[in-house]
């Protein structure tokens, strides 16, 4: 089934303000999730809305956030997103970067006391919109295990940065650390094929393609997949950011991340207080003028895009280009949604009142 941009947005929009969030969020929280789908990134689009719902149901969101400074400098701060959806919660820290970053260059702002935030790249490309380079990261729920170990103590913890360019279009680079994002198990569970080799492993640390093996006791691999192909560099990096998301604005980190399915409860007495998210804006031209950095920004995408092909009908892809021609088609056509997201959603609508997707 194929839904327009607008029926969406606006099915998003009625479920969060069913909720009880209110205009000004529930507009900005379908915003983040349209844009997700829009690129073409459906694990984390309209799909998990019915996810936000019940950690609502759960009492584990907060629709009506107290969002908070808790710690502050002159360019760093610590905010409590009070429980509230990261939706809403990663955007108003974004925008408290960029403030700082217009007065001193750089801001830095993280975050506790917060849940899943979507896609990173929407938060990063805030900044870009201001001739800033944008940075966005997130733990998550503890799914994937460290190299040599198959206990699940990190997420997929995604680390995004968004460039702007002169003539071409931001260059960003949206990744998750671990081998795959869950989303894309999510995806292949509702479709009912297997992964990759690489992506998993069963309890006792065997490689599996089961898209349902979490399930089960195995985890996600760290990106890099094993030791030989450098598991050890994912770990670093998931590391990196559980550690900048969680341990240094006191929210949960490893194994104490709150899960985002709402049937397992977070485990007792955590050290920190929720999901933790960490983003960042620079000034271009705290650098060096803004247009002379964007015009070679667009040298460094033709260069790159002209390098030689190993095969001749495969064409060099620029971090974030799938994603912008996903965009582009999508707008056009209509956003395809498979018929487990759209039973999915029209069983939210029933439940709230909310016109169901034809």
């Amino acid at each position: 089934m194929t839904v327009s941009e607008s029926t969406l947005r606006t099915f998003a929009k009625n479920i969060f303000l069913a909720i009880g969030c209110n205009a000004e969020h529930a507009t900005l929280t379908a915003d983040v999730l349209l844009k997700a789908d829009l690129r073409g990134i459906d694990s984390h689009g309209v799909a998990r809305l019915s996810g936000y719902v019940r950690l609502w149901e759960k009492k584990r969101i907060n629709a009506n956030p107290d969002i908070k400074i808790v710690h502050e400098t002159a360019t760093t701060a610590t905010i409590d997103g009070d429980a509230g959806l990261g939706l809403v919660v990663a955007p108003f820290a974004m925008k408290l970067a960029i403030k700082k970053a217009e007065q001193y260059g750089s801001g830095w702002v993280a975050v506790r006391n917060s849940n899943h935030f979507g896609i990173a790249g929407y938060h990063a490309l805030m900044a870009v919109e201001k001739d800033m380079i944008g940075y966005a990261l997130t733990n998550a729920s503890p799914l994937v295990a460290p190299t040599f170990s198959n206990e699940r103590l990190l997420g997929t913890n995604p680390i995004c940065y968004a460039f702007p360019a002169g003539k071409y279009p931001p260059l960003i680079v949206d990744m998750a650390t671990s081998a795959a994002a869950n989303g894309k198990l999510e995806i292949a569970q509702r479709k009912g094929i297997d992964v990759p080799e690489g992506w998993l492993q069963d309890k006792q640390g065997n490689t599996v393609t089961d898209p349902h093996a979490l399930k089960s006791g195995g985890s996600l691999l760290p990106l890099g997949s094993d030791r030989e192909h450098g598991s050890h560099k994912g770990f670093g990096l998931s590391a990196t950011v559980d550690i900048l998301s969680g341990v240094l604005p006191g929210a949960g980190f490893g194994p104490w991340v709150p899960p985002f399915v709402a049937f397992l409860d977070p485990l007792p007495n955590p050290p920190g207080q929720g999901i933790g998210h960490f983003v960042g804006a620079m000034r271009v031209d705290g650098f060096r003028p803004a247009e002379e950095f964007k015009a070679d920004m667009d040298i460094w995408i033709e260069r790159f895009k002209a390098a030689e092909r190993i095969n001749p009908d495969q064409p060099i892809i620029i971090p974030g280009e799938p994603e912008l021609e996903a965009e582009h088609e999508r707008k056009l056509n209509g956003i395809p949604l498979v018929d487990a997201v759209v039973n999915d959603l029209n069983e939210l609508a029933e439940r709230f009142g909310v016109e169901r997707l034809a």
